[in-house]
């Protein structure tokens, strides 16, 4: 028997084993790097939810220059597998300008920020409008979660890391030097609305608020509305799912809201919207908060052909021009997205 052929690989599994003892020594100890702290959903402010701020990224995708505005389509990301289309429309100007964030409910994507409808009409009168969607929804919905997600199924989750989105994306305008900063508005429509008031309460720099179909009350918004499919309601009613969530009802901060300017407009006949919810979140109304009912959906088109989506809100943040900041649609356009 030959014994070299033994001695060989014996000989090549002790260097081996040499040189993996040899990595293990000099390479630092997984141990001892400081773990990235988890996100805190429930905790409001940025500054206590362990988001590591440094991480901002926002780059520059597309950009588009018409004659009334220039739009700018922007990828921001400030946590791993979740980047964030942000779209930032801007009047011709050379001054800095107000800006409204614009956040509809969880079952919109971009598309109407794409609009140029739209975009003319958000900025008239010298207004920046900024428009995303919420997490949990729309295209950030991807690998590595399942695509069957959803907000609500998600709903800690949805409410909490876009209340930090929208205190990042303030961050990042502040930075831009074309943003008037202290003249900052939010237009919330359903789950977006939710977040606005959270947002709001976390982040002063909001001084205005327009919120339409604003849900909340969780409790009760679980158990009684119609946007979750009766099959699942018992998964949304459990103590642990609303224990989650507890700390993220505008129920629970809307009275925090004084000092702001606050309208809640609701569509009284809405089949979506629980009765004993509505009159809990307009209980719980700022004093000086404007509200607004509409018997029906025709009376809610009315307004908005009158005064336009963002009319009231640009009002209140009155911008240094004397132009009219009415941006409802010309006659015949009323199918086109509010």
């Amino acid at each position: 028997m030959n014994r070299k052929f033994f001695q060989v690989p014996a000989l090549l599994i002790l260097l081996a084993g040499a040189a993996s003892l040899s990595a293990q020594q000099s390479a630092p100890s997984a141990v001892n790097k400081p773990a990235q702290p988890k996100e805190d959903w429930s905790a409001l402010p940025i500054a206590s939810s362990g988001l590591d701020v440094s991480r901002m990224q926002v780059s520059q995708i597309a950009r588009w220059d018409k004659e009334e505005y220039t739009e700018e389509l922007l990828r921001a990301q400030w946590r791993p597998n979740d980047p964030i289309d942000l779209y930032v429309v801007l009047p011709k100007s050379t001054e800095k300008v107000p800006a409204i964030l614009y956040l509809y409910d969880f079952s919109n994507d971009t598309e109407r920020f794409r609009n140029e409808s739209w975009c003319r009409r958000m900025t008239r009168g010298g207004f920046a409008a900024v428009g995303f969607v919420s997490a949990v929804s729309a295209d950030r919905i991807h690998a590595p979660r399942p695509m069957k997600s959803w907000f609500v199924g998600e709903l800690q989750e949805g409410l909490g890391t876009t209340t930090h989105d929208v205190q990042m994306i303030l961050n990042y305008l502040a930075q831009r030097g074309d943003i008037d900063m202290s003249r900052i508005g939010m237009f919330g429509q359903g789950s977006g609305a939710s977040i606005a008031v959270l947002a709001a309460a976390a982040d002063p720099r909001i001084t205005t608020l327009d919120l339409f179909d604003l849900w909340g009350d969780w409790p009760e918004w679980l158990k009684q509305s119609p946007i979750i499919p009766q099959e699942q309601r018992a998964n949304y009613v459990t103590p642990q799912f609303l224990d989650k969530v507890a700390k993220l009802d505008p129920v629970k901060y809307l009275p925090q809201l004084e000092s702001r300017k606050v309208r809640i407009e609701y569509v009284v006949d809405d089949a979506n919207m629980p009765s004993s919810v509505r009159s809990a979140l307009l209980t719980a109304a700022p004093k000086n908060a404007n509200i607004l009912r509409y018997n029906d959906e025709a009376e809610h088109i009315d307004e908005w052909h009158a005064n336009g989506l963002s009319g009231w809100i640009k009002g209140q943040l009155k911008p240094s021009w004397s132009e009219p900041p009415i941006d409802s649609p010309a006659p015949g356009q009323a199918s086109e997205q509010r």
